[in-house]
């Protein structure tokens, strides 16, 4: 684990502690062994952050079950020995991240297999909606469930969204500024015209914004029409969830981006 991961993990924790458990502080230095448990399915994501959490305490931690098992309602999943003043103080930071990333992994999980079905190809990429501050571990979590980063931050590649091309007010002269210096760009359309005009100008990938199932099938048309669509990859995002996944998924589109996941 690195050190940056490590130092989040460390404040993390100090913020539950803050100046001190007083209440825990109470407890006689007596060693314990606590167990977790799962409450309900699903795939297990972060035990490795949460047993780094624990040892920052000095607590020992046993893994029983390890990032990407599946887990039924009852089972153990980590053992904790140590001071029950440290086990304590240690519990509920490691527990919420422990939760939150398991939550995000059986999310994606639950998607991926819905449209493995429909269209094999097709990936699920979570979108830059997370928590502040907790970006890395649920887009670890999403990575663990099956699915695709997408974007870690604002630096990683172009997307043009449409609030950039308000501002610029052209999109082809927004494509034209991205080639000169970037060979993977992405771009957000609101209707065919302009996923048509992305595809010609040359973006690489084109996020159809809530965009029809119809709608979606009239663009791939048109770009094998002009013999454009092996040229870019497809994004169907925008209110897409557990319900209608697998119709997004059997348009042909590559790549299926769900904010849901981690916000």
């Amino acid at each position: 684990m690195g050190s940056s991961l490590e130092k989040e993990l460390a404040r993390f924790l100090a913020e539950d502690i803050g100046k001190g458990d007083i209440t825990s502080s109470l407890l006689p230095r007596r060693k314990i062994s606590a167990t977790v448990f799962t409450r309900q399915d699903g795939i297990i994501a972060g035990v490795q952050h949460a047993k780094k959490i624990f040892s920052l305490k000095g607590c020992s931690v046993k893994i029983l079950k390890k990032d990407g098992t599946r887990v039924r309602r009852n089972q153990k999943i980590i053992v904790v020995t140590g001071l029950a003043r440290h086990v304590l103080s240690c519990e509920r930071t490691a527990l919420n991240l422990l939760s939150r990333m398991s939550g995000i992994a059986t999310e994606t999980n639950m998607l991926v297999k819905k449209i493995r079905r429909f269209n094999h190809r097709v990936k699920i990429y979570s979108t830059r909606k997370t928590a502040p501050g907790l970006r890395i571990f649920d887009k670890e979590a999403v990575k663990i469930g099956g699915g695709y980063k997408h974007r870690m931050g604002l630096n990683d590649m172009v997307m043009i969204k449409d609030n950039h091309i308000a501002v610029e007010n052209s999109i082809p002269t927004l494509l034209k500024k991205a080639r000169q210096r970037h060979r993977r760009i992405e771009i957000e359309v609101e209707n065919s015209h302009d996923a048509i005009l992305a595809a010609k100008c040359g973006a690489t990938i084109i996020m159809l914004d809530n965009f029809t199932l119809n709608q979606i099938t009239n663009v791939i048309n048109k770009l094998k029409k002009l013999n454009l669509r092996k040229k870019v990859k497809l994004e169907a995002s925008g209110g897409i969830n557990s319900k209608n996944i697998e119709s997004y998924a059997s348009t042909g589109v590559d790549m299926i981006s769900v904010g849901k996941i981690t916000n």
